[in-house]
Formats: structure tokens, sequence, C-alpha cells
């Protein structure tokens, strides 16, 4: 009778710590996860037998299947950008969205103001600027530091 019910325990113990999810990244990659919840542009994970929570941006993510019910999510869609014309494509991150992303390239310039522009009007020239530098070299995502002086640094990031 122990021995009974020493193997029920080790089967439900078993179940408790079993992968439950497997995240598809845009890149290819296949991570067999806890899934723990989704935040706005977040994903929070645990690996297997850890109770450390990992994060990862939603904009690395194609999908999460639900490997019980054999569910699957569709996370975002993939960003292609093939040119210079397809700067509008380009996604401006904040840093933390990043998290699951490779940085490639990273531009840093200065913001030109001229006579009467308003601050908005300068944001939008700056980003409107670094996002077609962006398209022309075929990264899908940027994200911009600006800092006080009217300088800026911006990090490419692709899947």
């Amino acid at each position: 009778m122990k021995i009974k019910f020493l193997i029920l325990g080790i089967l439900f113990t078993s179940f408790a710590f079993s992968q439950t999810h497997q995240i598809i990244k845009h890149n290819g990659e296949q991570l067999d996860v806890n899934y723990i919840k989704q935040d706005i542009d977040l994903i929070y994970y645990s690996l297997n037998g850890s109770q450390e929570q990992f994060t990862i941006s939603k904009y690395a993510v194609s999908s999460l299947h639900e490997k019980a019910s054999l569910k699957s999510e569709s996370i975002s869609p993939k960003i292609v950008v093939a040119d210079k014309k397809d700067y509008s494509l380009v996604k401006v991150l904040k840093p933390y969205q990043t998290i699951g992303l490779k940085e490639v390239e990273t531009f840093s310039g200065l913001s030109t103001k001229t006579k009467g522009e308003s601050p908005l009007a300068l944001k939008e020239q700056t980003e409107r600027r670094i996002k077609t530098k962006s398209a022309d070299n075929g990264y899908p995502f940027v994200s911009i530091v600006e800092k006080p002086d009217g300088k800026y640094r911006a990090v490419a990031y692709v899947y």
C-alpha cells in the first residue's frame, strides 16, 4: 500500500513540474516552458524545475502552444523590412521591450532643430530619420534614447 501511494505521489509531482507550453520565436527557436502570464508587451515564464521567472518580449515570440490541449495562440506577426520604403513598418520600442531580440547596430546623431519648430515635430522628425536608416539596413526594431543636449543614441534589433 505504501508503494502505491509513493508511485501516485511521484506521478502527481512529475505533472506539476512538467513543461506545459512551448514558445516559438520568430527566429525559429523553440522553448519548452511553464507559462506564467502575459503582460502588455512581455511574456513571463519559468524553465523546468526552476522557480526563477524569466521574461521575453512579445515582439520576439511568434506563437504560444499549450501542450495539453494542443491550443495555439498567435502572439505577434513577423515584421519583414525589405528596404527604405518600409520605414513605417519599423517599430520603436522601449528598452524593456527588447528582451529576446538580438542587438545588431547602434546609431547616434544630433537632432537638428529649425527655427519655430516645436519639440514634438523635432521628435517625430528624428524618429522618422532613425526608422528610415533602420529600414534601409533591414532592421525591424529600434530603441531610441534621447539625451538632453539634443543628441540621440538608437539601437537596432532583429529577431
